[in-house]
């Protein structure tokens, strides 16, 4: 179970890093209806990714599969790679609200360019700065994970 959770935690790590820049790359070509729903398909990818990230995340740490609670609560590696992860979420707010707006004007008809094409670069830059701390918490998982970060007590 550790191996699974383990590998299906970084799956969707690397599963969402992959679509979120991808998702910007795609809102920063010029304005097709074909890029649009290749970002919405990303952004989709993302959004299952996330998902999966988090609860495999939640497991691991509550569900006694590694290490106890205590050792992640007492670990400096821990407390900051939760601060990245809420950096991340926050970030993600701008592009969702965006995109959510995108594809409820296109269920009404209405042209979706005129939500998504002055927000694309935009999104694009969130995407690559959420896939750079993304690579960050890497790191400091790997570090965590070795034993480094524990608060002395």
């Amino acid at each position: 179970m550790r191996i699974t959770l383990a590998s299906l935690h970084l799956l969707a790590l690397s599963l969402g890093m992959m679509a979120t820049v991808l998702r910007g790359s795609a809102l920063r070509e010029p304005f097709t209806p074909s890029s649009l729903k290749r970002a919405l398909r990303l952004d989709t990818i993302w959004g299952i990714a996330a998902a999966l990230w988090i609860i495999t995340g939640l497991w691991r740490l509550f569900g006694g599969t590694e290490k106890p609670i205590a050792y992640y609560m007492a670990n400096h590696w821990f407390m900051a790679k939760m601060g990245l992860f809420v950096l991340v979420v926050l970030l993600e707010i701008s592009p969702m609200i965006t995109l959510m707006r995108a594809r409820s004007a296109m269920r009404r008809g209405l042209d979706a360019s005129a939500v998504v094409v002055p927000a694309g670069k935009r999104i694009a830059i969130i995407g690559h700065v959420q896939a750079t701390i993304l690579l960050v918490m890497i790191f400091m998982a790997v570090a965590m994970a070795r034993g480094y970060g524990v608060i002395a007590g």
